[in-house]
């Protein structure tokens, strides 16, 4: 497992006030090292989301192609090719 990290941020202005309103009895976090943490967890399933999605478009046209597009490979070639790469 990896160790954690200490992160120092320093935000001040109209961020700061947008985050002290979220942090505390008037807030959805208690403190802002939660609140931090959520963010970075909702940005990580958005690019999880976003990577799923373009691999889902990748493999939707891959399969939309006509059959004949489609060269046969066995496990050999595949193999052979891996090598080269």
């Amino acid at each position: 497992m990896n160790k954690p990290i200490t992160l120092n941020v320093r935000i001040s202005g109209a961020l700061g006030e947008f985050v002290a309103a979220n942090v505390g009895d008037q807030g959805a976090y208690e403190n802002v090292s939660e609140y931090v943490r959520d963010l970075i967890r909702r940005d990580k399933e958005r690019s999880e989301a976003e990577q799923f999605q373009r691999l889902k478009a990748e493999l939707t046209r891959a399969f939309a192609a006509p059959e004949d597009s489609y060269d046969a490979l066995d496990a050999e070639v595949v193999i052979a090719r891996n090598r080269r790469a």
